[in-house]
This record gives C-alpha cells, structure tokens and sequence, in this order.
C-alpha cells in the first residue's frame, strides 16, 4: 500500500519537512496573490485613456464629469488615479501634483506588498537545506560509529539521502520564489513609472493643454507632421508682416 506524498516528502525531509511545506504555501500563496493584481492591471482596462487621446480637446467642465462617468467602474490603479485626480480639478496644479505623488507612493508601496517576503524566503530556504544537509550527515556519522561490522550502503543511504534532499527541496523553493520577487519587482515600478507619467499628462490636460494625452504617444511620422504644419504656421504669420522697406516711416510717405 503505497503512503501519502505528505507522508513520503515528510520522511524524505525529516525535521524540516514542516519548515519547507511552509515556505513553499507561503511563497506560493504571494505568486498567485501577485499574479491576480497583474490581470487587475492589464492595459486593456484603461481603453478610456486611448479613446481620450484621439480627442485631443480642452478640459471642460461637462468633459471631466463625463470621463468620471465612465472611470467610475475601473478597477485598475490608474483608473482610480484619474479619478482622484478629476476630484481635485478646482485646485491649483502644484496642489494636485502633490495629491497624486502622495497617493503614488501609498500605491507603489501596494505593488510591492509580499515581495520582500519572498526575498527573505529565497534566502532562508537554502540555508535550510544546508541545515538538513549538516543533520543528515550528522545521523549518517553516529550510525557509522554505532555500527561494530563493516559499512554497508544502507547505512548510508538514509543519512545522505535526507542531506541531498533537503538542499535540493530548499533550492527548488528558493530558485522560484527569488526569480518572481525580481520579475514582480520590475513589473511594479513599470507599472508605477507608467500611471505616473498618464496622470501627469491628464493633470496638463486639466490646465487646458489640448495635446498633453498624445505627449509621447506620436509617432514619428505625426511629429514630422506638426512640426511642418507649425514651420509652416510661422512662415505665413511672418510673411503677413510688412518689412521695413514695405512699410511707410512715421511722419512720412511711403517711397
């Protein structure tokens, strides 16, 4: 009759099954937590930021209600953000500037829940290992020296088979558990840098800053496109003025 996986891990593991079947639940548990908040995240939950910046129009009173309409619903952080910042639209820009990087940090501080957690996980459990590697060999050392007779292989077996175990069961937690806190890491201040730089162009928008959405947001070809489109705006305004050769002196009469 063959025994529970628990049962086996746990005689294969010996004092530090329970340590490791902790870290591994724990560590686990943070992944999968992580992993939620990044579909909570997704780019395509902030569609409205898309559809803002192809209108390109001022900020009007009527606009900004219509956009808290429509974020109202969201869940993502930007989403909130906006909708924070859409609150505070009466006052002055430096006020909400210092609004929206106060709630910034209270989110970045968000993002990066659990993740040193699973740093310290990272490290203790090799150390673990290393633990159950000395006690193996410890357990393999005192059944040697109870044993009168010559050393046989299953002497050794049970003392280096929990020295092996345990170093590789504490390196498979860590490997993971470090390789998602940097990857998390990454991806949260990405995140942060991103509804950073988006608030900061709505809080332009608010000012009445037609283009602020699409700073950025243009491709190269639409920024040939303008700066020719303003070239040539500054080569008629210019050309609408009289020269000093076309224009009469004062007190006089035009030559």
């Amino acid at each position: 009759m063959t025994q529970p996986l628990y049962q086996q891990l746990s005689e294969q593991l010996g004092y530090l099954a329970w340590p490791l079947f902790i870290c591994a639940f724990i560590s686990l548990m943070i992944i999968l937590e992580r992993l939620a908040l990044m579909l909570y995240e997704l780019p395509k939950r902030d569609v409205w930021l898309n559809q803002l910046r192809q209108q390109a129009r001022s900020a009007t009173p009527e606009q900004r209600q219509q956009l808290m309409t429509q974020i109202s619903q969201g869940r993502s952080m930007l989403a909130k953000g906006t909708a924070l910042l859409l609150s505070h639209a009466e006052q002055a820009r430096p006020m909400r500037e210092e609004i929206v990087s106060l709630w910034l940090v209270k989110q970045k501080s968000k993002l990066l829940s659990g993740l040193k957690i699973l740093h310290i996980i990272g490290v203790i459990t090799p150390l673990l290992g290393l633990l159950g590697t000395v006690l193996g060999l410890i357990e393999m050392f005192n059944q040697l020296g109870l044993s009168d007779g010559p050393v046989t292989p299953s002497q050794l077996a049970s003392g280096l088979g929990l020295a092996m175990n345990t170093t590789a069961a504490g390196l498979i937690i860590a490997v993971p558990a470090i390789t998602m806190a940097h990857l998390f890491t990454l991806w949260a201040e990405r995140r942060c840098n991103k509804i950073a730089h988006a608030l900061n162009l709505l809080n332009l928008w608010l000012d009445g800053f037609d283009q602020a959405l699409s700073i950025g947001s243009d491709s190269v070809a639409q920024l040939c496109s303008k700066a020719a489109t303003c070239k040539e705006a500054r080569c008629q305004s210019q050309a609408s003025i009289p020269t000093a050769t076309q224009q009469a002196p004062i007190g006089g009469h035009a030559s």
